[in-house]
């Protein structure tokens, strides 16, 4: 999600191709890049075999550098991480089969500062995810999914270490922030074993959970991103055909449909969305949008605004950490990388110079619900009048 007025990246947490292509999700762990909500750091897991250790990156400088975060033990391959914005690392280490502790790294002197949070239960080890970073850059939030509720967690920010903020009913998934103040927070919920939709919830009014996107009563309709700047959303639904997940986009608050551009479409490779860029301030159509291309051959980038018909496929640097990068307001995409010369590095890709060629057919053009035709760019229009502008996203008053 995007944070700050500088940059913006979001980790997509699931993603899966179209047109029953082959499936990529982030892996956590060694070789996972996250960037915290303004852009200003990074972390992963450094290090070789099993000697594994916390690494932060500064990226809001003249140039990046690394700052080794190691301790007495070395970290588990899988630990997930979250750089907060004041250059702490959250740690989120498996303490048994049903208890998670975290703790933040901060570099002090020649050494690592550790400051224990606290630890949360959950079923398994793997039901527990961090959520992406918080656009304020000071909490951090875990997801626990149970068989029939997700219970919201306050891992770090609190008072008093980690506090419950928030249980949804029914199975929960991915994790999307919709403002800039950490408050309003899309999740993928399914209810009963039925479909998976976007729903958004309000962690100021004690997770008050409202609709955010049905495309129609039985698809399948995930939120990836969303630019609080413009209002774009980045969605992958199976509406326009069941069984086989598409790319798509729409804007917060508007009746426009849901479209489905033929050319985010691959034959043998999953397309992800990782960052948009920020700064376009009501202009939706206009966002860069930056995807990661995974097929057999390896992983490159495409590049893509909704105003242009053509996706543009570009390389990356050697050794790109995959799924990670984050766009500047003036439309330039940096790619961070890391290779035995440069264990640090962070690459600019620039947007080939080609005008975008509008859309056919009028504007808002689609099809009549459930019909699953439209016109080349996939069109689909909502079975409900109004459903992306119902989640509350302007100040309301407090529940009484």
């Amino acid at each position: 999600m995007a944070g700050g007025d500088e940059s913006m990246t979001v980790c997509a947490i699931e993603a899966a191709a179209g047109d029953g292509g082959p499936t990529w999700s982030t892996p956590p762990g060694h070789g996972a890049f996250t960037i915290t909500a303004n852009g200003a750091y990074a972390a992963r897991l450094a290090g070789s075999g099993d000697a594994l250790y916390v690494e932060r990156w500064t990226l809001d400088g003249p140039e990046p550098y690394a700052v080794p975060l190691p301790l007495a033990q070395p970290e588990e391959r899988g630990t997930p991480l979250l750089p907060l914005a004041d250059g702490r690392v959250l740690v989120g280490r498996r303490a048994d089969g049903r208890r998670r502790t975290f703790s933040l790294l901060y570099p002090t002197g020649p050494g690592t500062g550790e400051l224990v949070l606290g630890a949360v239960e959950a079923p398994g080890s793997e039901d527990l995810v961090l959520l992406p970073p918080s656009p304020d850059g000071i909490c951090a939030y875990a997801l626990c999914v149970g068989p029939d509720t997700s219970t919201l967690w306050l891992v770090a920010g609190g008072a008093f270490g980690p506090e419950q903020v928030a249980e949804v009913k029914g199975r929960c998934s991915g994790g999307v922030w919709l403002d800039r103040t950490g408050r309003m927070l899309a999740l993928d919920r399914s209810l009963d074993g039925g479909p998976v939709k976007a729903v958004a919830v309000d962690l100021e009014r004690g997770g008050e959970v409202t609709p955010l996107l049905q495309i129609t009563e039985d698809s399948h309709d995930r939120l990836l991103l969303a630019d609080p700047d413009s209002g774009l959303l980045l969605i992958r639904s199976d509406a326009p055909s069941p069984g086989h997940d598409r790319l798509g986009w729409g804007v917060l608050g508007s009746l426009l449909p849901v479209r489905f551009p033929d050319c985010l479409r691959l034959d043998d490779a999953a397309v992800t969305p990782f960052a948009v860029q920020p700064g376009q301030a009501l202009l939706p159509e206009g966002c860069g949008v930056a995807l990661r291309i995974d097929a057999a051959a390896g992983s490159w980038v495409g590049m893509w605004r909704p105003s242009a018909r053509r996706m543009h496929q570009l390389a990356v640097p050697a050794g790109w950490l995959a799924g990670a990068g984050l766009w500047t307001p003036e439309g330039v995409l940096r790619l961070p990388y890391a290779t035995p010369g440069t264990p640090c590095g962070l690459a600019a890709l620039e947007e080939p110079d080609d005008p975008p060629v509008p859309e056919p057919g009028p504007a808002g053009a689609g099809t009549a619900a459930g019909t699953g035709a439209g016109t080349g760019t996939g069109a689909f229009k909502v079975c409900r009048p109004v459903p992306l502008q119902q989640a509350p996203l302007t100040d309301r008053r407090p529940a009484r």
